[in-house]
């Protein structure tokens, strides 16, 4: 945990309670609706988190050990528990460490110090936490102080986990997102048979272009009403462009025959589409770029997506947006919020950009720079151009419950570390910077996504 003095300690303590905005994230809505016990430790602490098995398995714990994927479904809990404790030393000088570490002291109260030999004393006292009332999501969320929490929900979701959150009698808020990449993207595996439920969810006919834009907009529609304020879409290589005719290309994707060039300018077409959308309908805009995915292909065949092996490439967000941007980017009112792996376009791109479009905002520290002195880096290169409030604020972007009021405090302590250097160079007095200490932790999240109604 970084240790703080002087300014950065007093700056801290002022937002150090602030409640917290998450969002953008991806924590399960059914936990909220249907508020059951979280299960035993490792299910909840390590089989999910990618960041925790991916450093496990770099040092040669087999996924399927601890739990992950298909092949570990039968694997104890208490020996995946044990197998982590056994690494532990591994996550020194990673975030990882810091938010595990915060979740067993300051979330679970548990003060011994997590060893091999203290596994199974640990993993016995967080099994009699998880079975508390006082330990079940709702309660836990009420007790971090979480004002807003924002899932991440694929287009075709009935989002009936929200709908039974909105029912009940709990007044925590949680809202959908609407990602739709798995009905934009022809390269999508199932891009053919989600066109297929895409019609049925709405009723629209898919067979023109205009219909599958009419089905677009009632999802979206949908998702409004059920209280989402953004929409997200992962791209790996930033590219847009507008098609005069989207709906010739459309017809040989939607036929099968459509090339792997037609998908590509399919999908830089269609998040113009999104764009234009979003102007109508008033949603934020994500865009999560630069992960390749799934590099790792045996693991890819044994144990599915995603686990572990998505690594940061080089990205052009300057030509990759800017048929957008020259579409939409005056328009007032559009909201659009890039996030980046490739920290050198932040001094480079990201932060001109920023500091020149109106509808743009640069997206914190994400995935693998969502850490102390990646929260540090990201400060130093975007303020100078961007400015403050050309950020975006902070999301915690993660499927680890009990890890968000960690990660908000890293960033908390981030930003009071980062606004005493402030002071201490000149740039601006302890004034100004009681007022931009809130402004990061809280309020420009709110005020990008639209969370203040």
């Amino acid at each position: 945990m970084q240790h703080l003095t002087g300014t950065a300690a007093t700056l801290y303590e002022e937002i150090q309670g602030l409640p917290i905005v998450s969002p953008h994230g991806h924590c399960a809505p059914e936990w909220f609706a249907a508020d059951n016990p979280f299960p035993d430790p490792a299910t909840l602490l390590v089989v999910p988190d990618h960041y925790v098995f991916r450093m496990l398995y770099s040092q040669g714990v087999s996924l399927a050990d601890l739990g992950v994927g298909t092949p570990g479904k039968g694997a104890d809990p208490r020996a995946i528990f044990r197998l982590f404790a056994r690494h532990w030393p591994l996550f020194l000088g990673t975030p990882s460490r810091f938010w595990m570490s915060y979740v067993l002291t300051q979330t679970l109260g548990i003060e011994t110090p997590l060893s091999e030999e203290t596994a199974d004393e640990i993993y016995d006292r967080i099994a009699e936490k998880l079975v508390d009332p006082a330990f079940r999501p709702r309660a836990l969320f009420d007790q971090f102080g979480i004002e807003v929490l924002a899932t991440t929900d694929g287009a075709l979701d009935d989002l009936s986990h929200h709908e039974a959150i909105t029912n009940s009698t709990w007044t925590g808020r949680v809202v959908p997102t609407f990602r739709p990449d798995n009905v934009l993207d022809p390269s999508d595996p199932d891009f053919l048979k989600n066109l297929g439920r895409l019609a049925m969810h709405t009723g629209e006919d898919v067979s023109s272009f205009d219909g599958f834009l009419a089905a677009l907009r009632a999802r979206r529609t949908f998702f409004k009403m059920m209280g989402a304020t953004a929409t997200d879409h992962a791209i790996e290589v930033i590219h847009t462009e507008w098609l005069e005719d989207p709906d010739r290309v459309y017809q040989r994707l939607r036929k099968g025959t459509g090339s792997e060039e037609d998908a590509r300018i399919f999908y830089g077409h269609m998040l113009i589409e999104m764009a234009q959308m979003s102007v109508e309908d008033g949603l934020v805009m994500q865009i999560h770029g630069g992960s390749r995915r799934n590099t790792n292909a045996t693991v890819m065949d044994q144990f599915g997506r995603d686990k572990g092996a998505d690594i940061p490439i080089a990205v052009d967000w300057v030509r990759g947006l800017e048929a957008l941007l020259n579409r939409v980017g005056n328009t007032p009112d559009f909201m659009l919020i890039l996030f980046t792996l490739d920290e050198t376009t932040y001094a480079r791109e990201l932060a001109p950009m920023a500091g020149h479009w109106p509808c743009l905002r640069i997206g914190p520290p994400w995935w693998f720079h969502d850490s102390a002195a990646g929260i540090a880096r990201y400060f130093d290169q975007v303020v100078e151009t961007a400015g403050y409030w050309n950020l975006a604020g902070f999301n915690d972007d993660t499927r680890a419950f009990l890890s968000i009021p960690a990660r908000h405090d890293m960033w908390r302590r981030g930003v009071a570390l980062h606004l005493e250097q402030q002071v201490t160079r000149g740039v601006f007095d302890l004034a100004d910077a009681r007022e931009i200490a809130p402004l990061l932790a809280v309020d420009l999240a709110r005020d990008t996504y639209r969370l203040t109604t």
